[in-house]
């Protein structure tokens, strides 16, 4: 019997369509960091767990024209609208299939896939390791996985921003309290050796801007401003931040995308591995 996996209590962001809006700019935006030099070219059938709107399936089907990817989410809202978005790309007719479930108790055969990809999905788990043990379980002998993960401890702002600190400590601490873990990243290569995984690989990906690429620094604290402010409304109805502290922190955020000696940084970690 598969042991009954730990719940979440929620998801930080929320599942508002404004959110689900987010986080297709979102992977566009990052793709070039997250998705060169996959290691999928001889996958044919992949499981992408925590598959959301299908942001990323989109952009998997598009950089591996030979991949089916069958797509698992526990949410219903997200998985109709990966459907709605899915259906309308001329490239992926015919090669996804969409499934709701449960990532931690897979409704796959052993030895289903050649291939899986996580992506921002162990941060809003409460068992990061059942997820990855259910994903090897799915998986034939020799496929390669990629998890991508946050790693939160890393971000830093020049100008100092107190608010906009005092809201991120808020916002981990929230995404703790739901079960999940902001810091998961740093711990990849742990999960993924003590659920038996071999040719475990670790990559610390640094984004240091500064004033030698004033214009990405420019696109990046964009982003980075709309994902600080999804959480938002939940940090706020949860009482784990006051208006001051927000509005606070926009005024911040402001003032360092118009200083000219700004600095961004921020690390988040993706992990390679073989199935044995």
């Amino acid at each position: 019997m598969k042991k009954r996996p730990q719940k979440t209590r929620g998801y930080v962001h929320g599942f508002t369509r404004d959110e689900q809006d987010r986080l297709y700019r979102q992977a566009r935006f990052l793709e070039p960091r997250v998705h060169e030099g996959m290691p999928f070219r001889r996958t044919k059938n992949l499981v992408e767990i925590g598959c959301g709107v299908g942001a990323q399936t989109d952009i998997l089907l598009r950089r591996h024209p030979e991949m089916h990817v069958t797509g698992v989410d526990a949410s219903a809202p997200n998985l109709a609208r990966a459907k709605a978005h899915l259906g309308k790309l001329p490239w992926a007719k015919g090669r996804y299939a969409l499934h709701a479930g449960d990532a931690g108790s897979l409704d796959f055969d052993a030895d289903t896939f050649d291939g899986a990809f996580l992506c921002w999905i162990l941060e809003h788990v409460a068992d990061p390791m059942l997820v990855l043990s259910e994903a090897r379980r799915v998986l034939r002998p020799g496929s390669p996985i990629v998890v991508t993960e946050v790693q939160n401890a890393t971000f830093f702002l020049e100008p100092y921003s107190p608010h906009t600190l005092t809201y991120w400590k808020a916002f981990n601490e929230h995404q703790i309290a739901l079960r999940g873990d902001p810091f998961v990243g740093a711990k990849l290569g742990n999960l993924l050796q003590a659920v038996g995984y071999r040719d475990i690989e670790v990559a610390v990906k640094p984004i240091h801007l500064d004033n030698r690429a004033p214009g990405e620094r420019a696109e990046f604290l964009e982003y980075w401003t709309e994902l600080l402010l999804s959480g938002a409304a939940g940090l706020s109805e949860a009482g784990k931040v006051s208006e001051r502290v927000v509005e606070g922190m926009k005024v911040e955020l402001q003032r360092v995308a118009h200083d000219p000696d700004a600095v961004f940084f921020y690390a988040f970690v993706q992990a390679r591995a073989v199935v044995l």
